[in-house]
């Protein structure tokens, strides 16, 4: 028999974005879905909708034809349960919270529509003792300044090796010290509001967990003084921690990081893998070769060795709770299509 194989468009899709990276995010489902030949339709986050309503604008001023990009918005449940569970959807590409992700794959498994989803994450990150310091405290201090700790990525659990413990907690201590929290249009300024009041009221009952258990929090927990405009949070660094603390085991998604102590490599792998969640995580040490036996054995989507650059070519999402399929150059292409085959007589 002949046969070959080929990519045809799923056909409509929906595209459903949080608020941390609204318009980067949302023209990384646009354009491999259409790219692929299929129709959208975006709903960004409510809390900011206005960047991606002017892009759809822009596509529709460019000659994209009607129906082709269409946007929907509301900071209700409703237009995204329309979007998600209308007849005439073939697909949904969701960024998001697990638990919102959750309700999203119940829908779609019952109709059959094809999913992607790049869900919550809570990263591991493995500091040996052959590491370089220097490098791994500048790359844990990204939880503090970049977005203030909102981005799934980030390598907010960290575990570092006896040997260094003490080192590594200092090091983050002064760290933290220099970093401005403020208006994010000042110059000056390293770290940001989170996005609500409500997000900031359960980013410190953490806090007030992680005193209860035992925790010790070295910088932060609290918020800024002098601050009257704007939901503050200062760079937080909780020392002490076990690895079944509240804020070791669930996303925070705001500049808190936690360290937990460990003594050898079967052991850190174990309780890097313990998470719910498997969406980055990674490994710093000067040892290549252990650091690349290490991030084999992780359960995690991407494994960052002494570096939290991504590669936009290799393919992007999570194990478990962190979600369903793969983003990223051609993976990301091959996503929003559909496999047919065609067969016949030879």
């Amino acid at each position: 028999m002949g046969a070959l194989a080929r990519r045809v468009p799923v056909g409509v899709v929906t595209c459903i974005t949080s608020y941390n990276f609204p318009m980067v995010n949302m023209a990384g489902k646009i354009g491999p879905a259409l790219a692929m030949g299929n129709c959208v339709i975006v709903k960004p986050a409510p809390q900011d909708p206005l960047g991606v309503i002017r892009l759809v604008e822009i596509l529709d001023e460019v000659g994209f034809p009607p129906g082709v990009v269409n946007v929907i918005t509301g900071a209700e449940i409703e237009p995204s349960q329309a979007v998600v569970e209308a007849p005439e959807v073939d697909m949904v590409s969701f960024t998001g919270s697990t638990a919102v992700g959750r309700q999203i794959g119940a829908v779609c498994g019952g109709s059959m529509k094809r999913q992607l989803m790049e869900l919550g994450g809570k990263g591991a990150c493995i500091v040996f003792d052959d590491a370089d310091l220097k490098k791994a405290i500048g790359g844990i201090t990204s939880v503090w300044a970049f977005h203030s700790g909102q981005i799934c990525t980030a390598p907010t659990r960290v575990f570092a090796h006896a040997d260094i413990y003490d080192h590594l907690v200092g090091g983050l201590q002064k760290a933290a010290s220099y970093l401005k929290v403020g208006d994010p249009t000042d110059d000056r300024t390293l770290v940001g509001p989170v996005i609500s009041g409500a997000h900031r009221s359960r980013i410190e009952t953490f806090f007030d967990d992680a005193r209860s258990d035992g925790g010790h929090i070295v910088v932060g927990g609290d918020r800024p003084d002098a601050m009257e405009r704007g939901f503050f949070v200062n760079p937080t660094l909780i020392a002490g921690c076990t690895p079944d603390m509240r804020v070791v085991k669930e996303e925070v998604f705001g500049p808190v990081v936690s360290v937990v102590r460990f003594e050898d490599e079967d052991e850190v792998i174990a309780l890097a893998n313990s998470s719910d969640f498997g969406l980055y995580d990674y490994v710093f040490g000067e040892d290549t070769s252990r650091a690349m036996r290490v991030a084999r054995q992780l359960r995690s989507g991407t494994v960052g060795i002494n570096s939290l650059q991504r590669n936009h070519e290799a393919p992007f999402g999570g194990f478990r709770q962190s979600g369903v399929g793969r983003d990223g150059g051609s993976f990301g292409l091959a996503a929003y299509s559909e496999l047919q085959s065609i067969v016949w007589p030879g």
